[in-house]
């Protein structure tokens, strides 16, 4: 453990830092930045939250300096495309340094390493505008040469020689790309000038609180990904920065490379609703307006993306995206009317399906959760009928119950999570009482909430769908049901969330850490594994981009002792019967083949690290990837007797919207139908399912 108190004392004498940077003989003069007094108390300040109020328990010594020397690196220069090799081996010499100069409110490293970058940086940025701005610059895409898009595990370039191939090639491939989006190659380089104008505009303005942020987090990312040190600045944006909820699209996004990622859309937001913004797309470009010019936005700070994106109510944001399902570098261009999400909106929903089965038509409630909500200010003000989850849920179970229903299935798909209070009662709504869940805190102590309520507000069959993005709340909830054996979990892995954060305010910024986590009734973690489905259905998200397993440094699945808890059903002697009855019935399902296809392909693509610079091939490449997907829709219309369409852009005409607004995605409508016909086997070869008895 640091000795904290040690630090104290050191900071009562004043640390002389010295940087020492050796500039390229040809190098022009950049500004040299350096700590500020403030940071060198700030990086203790961070060091004694984290040994305090965090979950793990990490030791600050020459191992764990290695790996911060690594992450930031890795943060500063993702795709090695600044520093040289040279420069890498030079900094070795931190490795061993960093803990020691951390626990001696040091930063020199962290400045001589970004100082160093800045230089990289401002030099090659530099070259690449003289490069543009000469009018004997000519590219030839007729040449058979490829960029590899992967350099995760290439090396930083040996010389000036590399550097400039590597960037030859990234340039082509930047201005190709533009060019099969319909820009002449003039109007090309003029859009990749402004963004290197614009990414050395935003270099020369870094200040000496940009280089202590960076660092860290560095730091705070060895503890866990959920840990984060936010600037006094970022502090004050940071639910703007991290959603754009309020009067924008209803996205959460973050910074990947030079690019703005898309991490989830906020339920009922305008995103989720337009239906053509996903997970895992990156946006290089937003534009105002219906007819607006679209700006560049590759290289920028997260923050500056935000702000395009925001806007008033009614008005239209255009975003030019690289799609996560498309073809490496293709570009395609959305537009969405920005809104408020309103509370209404994102509340519990009820519907009723029909099916046969067996010869015989049953009806199944559905109710979708989109998020674990409660309205806690009216709570405290001591209104009645504030809305909440679980209040909701026992009215819409109240209306479905008048209908007789068969079975129920309840839909989180795409719930993020939300209130652990609403989780515990939610799961309390189909059980007698008990435990549902367990959390542990930094010092091994177990807490275990329960359900003390002996009533249940619905005794059938039910199944419980989700998928990737059923997160932290849903986890728990699905966790429970579970190990209840209650009712049956169909879909796909969940994101593996099973850590919580607390926001801790610090004399200069504040922290976000871990200081939990949570543990299942069996006492499994749901995190990092998630919960893993009964009968798993396909997914279209890719497991290695989105979930916490994707996240470096995520803290790994455990387990603690299990909690008694009784078990309803066993679900183990039906489960062969009921994934093979689900496997023949999909076989030829039009919409099952569809998504297996696209399933196919996607896992092809990501084998194929290589992106042509042919232009010719880069076309043909991209034209048959559009056509293999028009195939694929058109062969999925004729199987369900729907007329056929010559451009996928017809799609968006054609697809329905629900009640609130949200587009209906056929393959979303298959798998809860699909679902249904799961619980109807279930309730079959259950004997009726056995009712729960008090």
């Amino acid at each position: 453990m640091i000795n904290t108190s040690k630090l104290r004392q050191l900071l009562a004498t004043p640390i002389l830092l010295s940087l020492v940077i050796a500039l390229p003989t040809n190098a022009k003069t950049h500004s040299v930045l350096q700590p500020e007094p403030i940071h060198n108390q700030t990086i203790v300040d961070i060091v004694t939250s984290l040994n305090q109020d965090h979950y793990n328990d990490i030791v600050l010594n020459d191992e764990l300096s290695g790996k911060v020397l690594d992450q930031y690196l890795e943060s500063l220069d993702p795709t090695k495309a600044y520093f040289y090799r040279s420069d890498i081996t030079e900094f070795q010499k931190f490795r061993p340094l960093i803990d020691d100069e951390i626990k001696n409110a040091d930063l020199t490293a962290a400045y001589t390493i970004f100082n160093r970058y800045q230089i990289r940086t401002q030099e090659r940025l530099e070259t690449l505008i003289t490069t543009l701005e000469d009018p004997d610059f000519k590219v030839n895409f007729d040449l058979d040469e490829t960029l590899l898009t992967d350099r995760e595990k290439s090396l930083w370039p040996a010389n000036q020689a590399e550097m400039d191939e590597f960037w030859r090639k990234r340039l082509k491939s930047a201005l190709l790309s533009l060019k099969l989006a319909d820009k002449t190659v003039d109007e090309a380089k003029e859009v990749i000038l402004k963004r290197y104008k614009s990414q050395l505009a935003r270099a020369q303005q870094t200040n000496s609180e940009d280089v202590f942020q960076s660092f860290a987090n560095a730091l705070t990312q060895q503890f866990d990904p959920h840990t984060q040190y936010f600037s006094p600045r970022r502090s004050e944006n940071f639910n703007i920065n991290m959603s754009l909820s309020l009067e924008g699209i209803g996205a959460v996004l973050q910074s990947e490379n030079e690019n703005t990622k898309v991490v989830r859309l906020v339920p009922a937001g305008p995103a989720e609703k337009a239906g053509q913004l996903k997970p895992a797309d990156l946006i290089v470009g937003v534009g105002q307006g219906e007819d607006g010019e679209i700006q560049d936005v590759v290289g920028w700070r997260l923050d500056e993306v935000v702000a395009l994106i925001r806007g008033p109510k009614d008005t239209i944001v255009k975003l030019e995206l690289i799609p996560a399902d498309g073809k490496e570098g293709q570009h395609k261009v959305i537009k969405i009317q920005r809104n408020k999400v309103k509370l209404e909106e994102q509340a519990a929903q009820s519907r009723i399906i029909k099916l046969d089965h067996q010869g015989k038509p049953y009806k199944l409630g559905v109710i979708s959760i989109p998020a674990f909500y409660i309205d806690f200010a009216a709570l405290q003000r001591g209104e009645r009928d504030y809305k909440s989850t679980t209040r909701d849920t026992i009215q819409l179970l109240n209306e479905l119950r008048k209908e007789e229903i068969d079975g129920l299935i309840i839909d989180l798909r795409d719930n993020g999570g939300g209130s652990l209070r609403e989780a515990n009662e939610l799961v309390g709504l189909f059980i007698n009482r008990g435990p549902t869940v367990q959390i542990r805190d930094p010092g091994n102590r177990v807490q275990v909430l329960r359900d003390p309520d002996p009533r249940i507000a619905y005794r059938g069959p039910m199944a419980v769908l989700v998928n990737r993005l059923s997160a932290s709340a849903s986890e728990i909830f699905a966790g429970a049901i579970q190990d209840y054996q209650r009712g049956i979990i169909v879909g796909g892995q969940t994101f593996g969330k099973g850590t919580v954060q607390t926001l801790s305010p610090l004399h200069h910024g504040q922290i976000k850490l871990t200081h939990a986590k949570f543990y299942r009734i069996s006492g499994e973690s749901t995190q990092h594994k998630g919960v893993i489905p009964d009968v798993n259905l396909p997914t279209l998200y890719d497991t290695e981009v989105i979930g916490e397993s994707s996240l470096d440094g995520a803290l790994p699945w455990d387990m603690v002792a299990e909690t008694p808890h009784r078990r309803y059903f066993s679900f183990n002697s039906i489960l062969p019967e009921l994934i093979e009855r689900y496997t023949k019935r999909t076989k030829q399902n039009p919409d099952f083949l569809f998504m297996n296809s696209q399933l196919e392909r996607l896992n092809e693509n990501k084998l194929d690290r290589e992106l042509s610079l042919n232009e010719t091939t880069l076309q043909s490449e991209r034209e048959a990837s559009e056509q293999w997907l028009l195939t694929q829709e058109n062969q999925r219309r004729a199987a369900k007797k729907l007329p056929e369409i010559s451009e996928l852009s017809e799609l968006d005409d054609l697809l329905e919207k629900d009640a609130q607004g949200k587009t209906i995605r056929p393959e979303q409508e298959a798998i809860l139908t699909e679902t249904g016909r799961i619980l109807l086997d279930m309730i079959e070869l259950a004997d009726k399912y056995i009712a729960i008895k008090n």
